[in-house]
Parts: structure tokens; sequence; C-alpha cells
């Protein structure tokens, strides 16, 4: 028994240090590798990202040698779906594959991620590199491979053979690697689906972007061009994100393709900050106002440093990480008190903010390699940003209309200020004010050969009519009048009530004096008949005089005042005649 106990510690000794060695030849031995992917001919699209394993080269030293005798060192990738984040640099991705010996080794590898500037495909067979390629957005589109939207390239895999795929990922921006081997069917279609709806969201932003440049140059309704800058930039973003600027529009030009994307989403982040401001700036108050046009600067400054290279894509991502969703959050109160009125505005800002917002976050998630790369998660801010767009040329309108009924309104009140200033609320006839307006106007028109006639009307025996009946059928017995002389003036005659029983009427384009007395005398005969009023009939009669004008002068005041005088001259020498005066001689 005692030896035993004295053995006990000996043998607990052997039994840490068999653990410890088994735990070390664990540790050292290599990871297994996993089975190769079999690409049969019955496959028509494969998935690569479930068999990636994934290995980190910070420092970019790493050679294709080096990278086949560390594959041990792979290692399953722990991000999302297709997406390692920021900052990784340069990562190599393997992917181990296996041709039938019957089957036909002709695929295509594609990644469907535009952004990369540089990729470098290996095919390693039996430790030997069998194919090289260079793929990415810095290379011409000239020596692409595959003169493809996306990044692609033709590998010829012999058949009965095991392969290893190293594909050395380079770029400054987001890992993000949807990475397939396609035949040559499947990746035409799915090139040609994605072109299609390329073409109708490019389409419908540029339609959205002519229409705002029309409603500008016609209505000069600055929201619009603040609109147009928002869709411009929207645009082409996505344009740039999917490749087809590269493609069709900036084909080879390296600084484009590098700077596009910065520039184009800090421009529609100024652009939004700028269309914000001025629908609901109404609103806010002064202090936010201004808040949100230094925020706008900010963001047009910084698309500005970026085109220059004063700051790189890594501060960009701050900037629309951080300020870019400022707009919205600063004219959230303003939303909420339009929609508190009843006003729809505020109601469409919601919503637009509320899917800006979703399109965003997932986007983000996307980028930083916390949402997988699916097609729904790439095509999310493209989506987001086609229904803000709409969104937005919806709010434009609503605004242009209530700015365009606002001014209707204007000009109405306008206009029945100056109704009621320059005409007469009985008869609604000019006024003297009126009157006096139109013929200094008139008179700059007239000539020898154009003469202008201004009659003076005054009734004979109203005042009897008006103390028998009484005011109410005075008044009525003088907007009759005021009918009978405009039914029997011309087109274009002019006709005033310019006090008590006085009337007045402008004739002009006559031709002598002859024409101007005809007219008098038609003036005289509509007062022969009585007038039929609501339950009274009565007769009154009229003295007129008048003046011709140039003949008998060419101011306003005096025209009037001679008229007048031939009229009194009339009253004195027996009532209802026409009677000729002249500036001259006073009469």
């Amino acid at each position: 028994m005692l030896r035993l106990n004295h053995s006990l510690p000996l043998f607990r000794f052997a039994l840490l240090a068999t653990i410890a060695l088994l735990s070390a030849i664990s540790a050292a031995a290599p990871a297994p590798v996993p089975a190769p992917l079999v690409l049969t001919d019955a496959m028509t699209s494969v998935d690569l990202w479930p068999a990636v394993r994934v290995l980190r080269d910070p420092d970019r030293k790493l050679a294709i040698e080096n990278v086949i005798a560390s594959a041990a060192e792979f290692a399953t990738p722990e991000s999302a779906y297709a997406a390692l984040g920021l900052r990784q640099k340069v990562v190599w991705l393997q992917v181990p594959l296996s041709v039938p010996a019957q089957a036909n080794g002709r695929w295509i590898l594609d990644l469907d991620y535009t952004l990369l500037n540089r990729i470098d495909v290996h095919v390693v067979s039996d430790g030997n590199v069998i194919r090289h390629a260079v793929l990415g957005n810095m290379l011409p589109f000239s020596a692409r491979p595959l003169p493809s939207r996306a990044h692609a390239v033709v590998l010829e895999l012999p058949p009965g053979h095991e392969f290893q795929l190293y594909l050395r990922i380079e770029t400054i921006g987001s890992m993000i690697l949807p990475v397939r081997l396609s035949k040559l069917a499947a990746f035409h279609q799915r090139a040609v689906d994605e072109q299609m709806l390329q073409g109708v969201l490019t389409s419908l932003g540029l339609c959205l972007l002519l229409y705002s440049l029309m409603q500008w140059i016609s209505l000069r309704e600055h929201l619009y061009l603040k609109y147009s800058l928002l869709v411009f930039a929207s645009t082409l973003f996505s344009v740039h994100f999917f490749g087809i600027g590269e493609q069709y529009l900036w084909t080879d030009n390296a600084w484009l393709e590098r700077h596009m994307a910065g520039i184009t989403s800090l421009a529609a982040a100024f652009a939004t900050a700028l269309f914000i401001e001025d629908v609901l700036g109404s609103d806010m108050s002064q202090r936010l106002r201004r808040a949100m046009r230094i925020l706008a600067a900010v963001l047009g400054i910084a698309a500005l440093a970026y085109a220059l290279d004063l700051i790189d894509i890594y501060v960009v991502g701050i900037f629309m990480g951080t300020l870019a969703l400022l707009p919205a959050l600063m004219g959230l109160p303003g939303a909420i008190a339009r929609v508190r009125r009843g006003d729809s505005v505020g109601a469409y800002f919601i919503l637009a903010w509320v899917g800006y917002f979703v399109a965003s976050v997932i986007m983000v998630g996307v980028v930083k390699g916390n949402v997988g790369a699916d097609f729904w998660s790439m095509h999310s801010f493209q989506f987001g940003a086609t229904i803000d767009m709409l969104i937005f040329m919806r709010i434009a309108v609503l605004r242009s209309a209530a700015v365009h009924v606002a001014a209707q309104r204007a000009t109405r009140e306008h206009e029945t200020l100056h109704s009621l200033a320059h005409s007469d609320p009985l008869t609604g006839l000019l006024n003297r004010r009126g009157l006096n307006t139109t013929l200094a106007a008139a008179l700059h028109n007239c000539n020898p050969e154009q003469l202008l006639a201004v009659y003076m009307l005054d009734l004979d025996g109203f005042k009897p009519v008006n103390d028998q009946f009484g005011h109410d059928v005075g008044d009525e017995l003088l907007a009759i009048v005021a009918q009978r002389l405009r039914a029997t003036m011309r087109t274009g005659d002019v006709v005033a009530r310019v006090g008590g029983d006085e009337f007045v009427v402008m004739a002009g384009g006559l031709q002598s004096d002859q024409q101007a007395s005809e007219l008098g005398g038609k003036l005289l005969e509509i007062f022969r008949a009585p007038f039929a009023l609501e339950q009274e009939s009565c007769r009154v009669g009229v003295t007129i005089g008048y003046v011709l004008a140039p003949i008998d002068g060419h101011d306003a005041a005096g025209m009037l005042k001679s008229a007048d005088a031939a009229m009194y001259a009339g009253k004195q020498a027996g009532k209802n005649m026409l009677r000729r005066g002249s500036a001259s001689a006073g009469v």
C-alpha cells in the first residue's frame, strides 16, 4: 500500500506528459484538406464560396510558390457569405477542384464584383501552375481575358485530374467576392439578365434626369436642379458599381475607375442635403437650415478632396457612414411637422428615409463583411436609391404644384386688389383711376389716321328717378345703363363710370370726326327706349360731350376736361344732345 502511494505522483506526471504530447502532435498536424469540388457536366453553375479557404497576405509578400507551400495555413472564412470586409488589401483564396475523366473541363470563372483592383488566377496541378490569368478593374479593358462587365476568364481543366485554384485578390476597397464557375450558356444568361436589369434602372435614372432638367429650364425652379444632381450622382454610382461605366462609358480611364465610387456617393449625399433643405426649410429653424447648408458644403468639399487624392477611400467611407445620414435626421422634425399638418410631402420623406436606411444598413453590412453578398444585398442600395429617386420626384412635383398654386393665388389676390382699385363695384366698369390708366396708354397709340374718341356722358332725369323710387332703384338703373353701353360699343372700346350718373366711353381706331359723330349718335339712341327695372319702368336721357385725340389733345386729364366741358355746354343748350369739344377752345 505504501508503494502505491509513492508511485501515484509518478503516474500522474506520466499521464499529464502523455496528454501534453498528444496535444502538441495534434496542434502540429496540418488542417485537413477539404474534399475537392467535383465538376461534372450535369452542373451548369457552381458556387465556389462554400469550398473557399482564405489566407491573408497583409505585407503583400507571398508569391504563388510560397502559397502552394503554405496550403495548410489556409482557413475557412469566418465572415459573412462572400464578404471579407475592409482593409484586407491582399488575400489569397484556395478552392480544390476535381474534373472526372469523362467530363468536359471547360468552365468560366467569374467574380461578380467589379471594384476589385487586381485578381491573379492560378490553376495548380500536382504542385505546378498550369494556368495564370490576371483580372481586375485596374487592368485595361482591352487586356481582359473576357470583355465582360464582371471579372471573368475561361479555364480549361484537363479531365481526370484534381486541381487547386488559387486567387490572389488585391483592392483598396471592400473584399466582396461572389466567385463561381459556370458553363458558357449559364454565364451568358446571368450576364444578359444583369445587363437587362442595369439597362432598365439606368434608363429610368436618365429619364428622371432629363425630366428634372426640362422642368428646371421651363419653370426655373431650383429644386429640380438639385434633384437632377441627386439623380445624376446616384445613377453614376450604380453604373460604376456594377461595371457598366468601365464597359461602355469610360473604358480604360483608370482615374475615373478609381475615383468614381467615392465622388458619386459624396455628390449624392451633397445633393440630398440641398434637396431636403429646400423642401423642408420652411419647417426648420434658421440654425438647423444653416447647419444643413454647412453639412452640404462639407460633403461637397470632401468629394473635391477625394477627386484631388487629398483623402482616401477609407475617409470617404467614414463620411458616408456618418455625415451622409445626417440630412435625413436633421430633416426629420420638419417631415413630422408636415405629417401632423396633413401634408403628404412629410409622409413621402419618411417613407423614402426608411427605405434608404434599410438599404444603407444592408450595403454597409456587405462592405464590412457582416452581411452576405448575394443578389439582393448587392442590389439593395441600387433598389433603395431608385425608390428614393421616384419618391423624391413625387415630392418635387408636389412642391412645384404647391408653389404654382401659391403663385396663382397671389396673382388672383393681386388681380382682385387691382380690380377693386380700378373698377366700379356697382356696375363692374372701370372707375376714374382705371380710366386714367387706360386712357393714358391709349393716347400713346393714336395718330391722325387712327383717332381716339373720348365721350363724356351725363344722364338727364336721373335724380328724379332716384328721389322718387329710392337709391336701390337708382343703382339698378345705373347697372342697366352700363349693360346697354357695353352692348352697344365695339370690342376693344372702353366704358367707365367716373361718378354718380356720369359715364365715359373710349373708342379707338376711328378714321374721321364723321365716324366719331355717328358713334355718338348711337350712344344717344340707346337712351330713347325706356329702361325696364325689376319693378318699374322709367326713361332717362343723356347729354354727351366728346373730343378726338390727337386732334384735340394728347393729355388724358386735358381730354377728359374738354369732353366734360363739351357735355356741360350741351346741358346748358337744352340736354339730350351730342356736342364736340376742343382742348384749345376749352369747350
